[in-house]
């Protein structure tokens, strides 16, 4: 995807400018402290996304984003979280709030790609949308791997890592299981064990307090504490007698 980075503080700038230059599906158009230059190159251009700050003292990144409306997705850059409503208005992908992590940083391009237009907002103050598939970082420096969410059989947790499991491949990534969780649509996994979350649309047998999914070898374990939920969640699906 283009990009554009408009913003008044320098080392903003190269913070962003850094974030997209080590992401390989990124490119860099422009990085600029002049509005004006952003305005003129998305007359001219196709860009995808517009990293704007809105307090700028030549223009506000609120009226640019007014003026370059329909033209690229903006997701705005502040040291301030006041303007959120104002960024909801403007239909923007998303808001970050500065200091901007990598993760953040990523979350926010993820929106962006997983937006198939400028139409309609995408920000929303609780998950409005669940995510269709989740860029993970691997071990190796600059390198992602697409994972799409419906491919994922489970999930587990080592320590300060995780590995998530599909059909093709096993994929290790520095994350915490609550933060992948929370990024996982609720109604289709969930949490079986402190150390692992599974795909319900997967689930072939359950035998004890052990859960065989479809397409992996091997068996997840269910912990005793997450027993009853578990079975609450699958209750309406049971046939056959009680657990």
């Amino acid at each position: 995807m283009r990009c554009i980075v408009v913003d008044d503080e320098q080392s903003a700038l190269e913070v962003l400018t850094t974030f997209i230059e080590q992401t390989p599906f990124l490119e860099l158009v422009i990085a600029t402290t002049n509005p004006i230059d952003a305005i003129g190159i998305l007359q001219k251009q196709s860009v995808d996304v517009l990293f704007l700050d809105i307090h700028m003292p030549q223009i506000s990144g609120l009226n640019v984003a007014k003026l370059v409306k329909g033209k690229t997705k903006v997701i705005f850059t502040t040291a301030y979280s006041d303007h959120a409503v104002d960024a909801f208005d403007l239909e923007a992908i998303d808001y970050l709030t500065k200091p901007i992590s990598y993760d953040r940083f990523l979350r926010a391009v993820q929106k962006a790609m997983n937006s198939t237009s400028g139409e309609g907002p995408a920000i929303t103050h609780e998950k409005s949308k669940e995510e269709d598939f989740l860029l993970i970082k691997t071990e190796n420096k600059g390198k992602f791997i697409k994972v799409n969410v419906k491919d994922i059989a489970f999930v587990e947790g080592l320590k300060n890592y995780i590995s998530i499991y599909t059909k093709e491949e096993r994929v290790i990534t520095l994350m915490n299981m609550k933060d992948l969780e929370e990024r996982l649509p609720s109604d289709s996994f969930m949490r079986v064990h402190k150390s692992y979350i599974i795909s319900l649309d997967k689930i072939k047998m359950i035998d004890g307090n052990q859960i065989f999914l479809h397409e992996v070898k091997g068996a997840v374990p269910l912990g005793e504490s997450y027993r009853n939920p578990f079975f609450d969640a699958l209750n309406a699906k049971v046939m056959g007698g009680k657990k």
